[in-house]
C-alpha cells in the first residue's frame, strides 16, 4: 500500500479510480469526520457489535489491544445513534498504539476528548449514552457491511471530510495505478488553465472524462 499516494489523493480521487472499475465502495454520505481536517488511510480491522441479547450483559468490547499501529477500526453497528461504541479512552489509547483511525456505522461520544487526542473518528453521530448494556461484540475481523458496501479485515480504508471510501484488497494495485494518472492528469490540466487555456479545452485535451464511471452496456 502506497500510504502517502491514498493521503495525498484524497478519497474523491480514490473514488473515481474505484468508478472506472464500476466498484461503488463508499460507507455512504451520514458517515462523516467528527472535525473537518480528519484524514487516516489503513488496512480494515472490522468489528461487529449487535443489540445486547437477554440474559447478557454488554460489557465494553476490549478488542484495541489487537488492533495493529497503522490499522483503521471499523465497527459495524447497524446504524444505530442512539447509543455509542467509542469515546475519549479509546481515542487516546489508539493514538499511543499509532492507530490510524476509527470508522463507525454508528455513533460516538466524548466528543470534545475525541478531538483533543487527535485520532481521526468517522461517525454518523455523536451522543452521550454509553453502549455499555445496550451493544454487545459479535465477531473480530469479520467482513461487515455498511450501507451496501462489504468490507473485509485488510480491505484498505480512505477517509477525509468528504467521507469513507474502502479499496478491495485484490483491487489495490490497479486503484493506485489510476490514482497517479488522475492527479497527473488534473495537475497538467490545471496547469493549461493557467497558461490561458479554458477548461473545457484543456479538459477535452487531456481527455478528462475518461476518468469517470462507465456505465454497463
Amino acid at each position: 500500500m502506497n500510504k502517502e499516494l491514498l493521503l495525498k489523493a484524497g478519497t474523491a480521487t480514490v473514488s473515481d479510480a474505484l468508478d472506472m472499475l464500476n466498484i461503488n465502495n463508499g460507507l455512504g454520505s451520514a458517515i462523516n469526520p467528527l472535525r473537518f481536517g480528519m484524514q487516516c488511510v489503513g488496512p480494515a480491522f472490522t468489528i461487529q457489535v449487535e443489540a445486547v441479547q437477554p440474559g447478557e450483559s454488554g460489557k465494553a468490547a476490549d478488542y484495541i489491544d489487537d488492533v495493529a499501529a497503522g490499522e483503521v477500526i471499523v465497527i459495524a453497528n447497524r446504524g444505530v445513534t442512539e447509543s455509542t461504541v467509542w469515546g475519549d479512552i479509546l481515542s487516546r489509547l489508539a493514538v499511543r498504539k499509532g492507530i490510524a483511525g476509527t470508522v463507525i456505522d454508528g455513533a460516538c461520544r466524548d466528543a470534545d476528548g475525541i478531538a483533543t487526542s487527535g485520532h481521526p473518528v468517522f461517525a454518523r453521530a455523536a451522543y452521550m449514552k454509553s453502549g455499555k448494556g445496550r451493544t454487545m461484540l459479535k465477531a473480530i475481523n469479520v467482513p461487515v457491511k455498511i450501507g451496501e458496501t462489504t468490507v473485509a479485515p485488510g480491505d484498505i480504508v480512505c477517509a477525509d471530510s468528504s467521507g469513507v471510501v474502502v479499496i478491495p484488497q485484490d483491487k489495490l494495485a490497479q486503484v493506485e495505478k489510476l490514482v497517479s494518472e488522475i492527479i497527473t492528469m488534473e495537475t497538467e490540466v490545471e496547469a493549461l488553465v493557467e497558461q490561458g487555456m479554458a477548461l473545457k479545452e484543456a479538459r477535452e485535451k487531456l481527455n478528462y472524462n475518461r476518468y469517470g464511471l462507465k456505465i454497463p452496456s
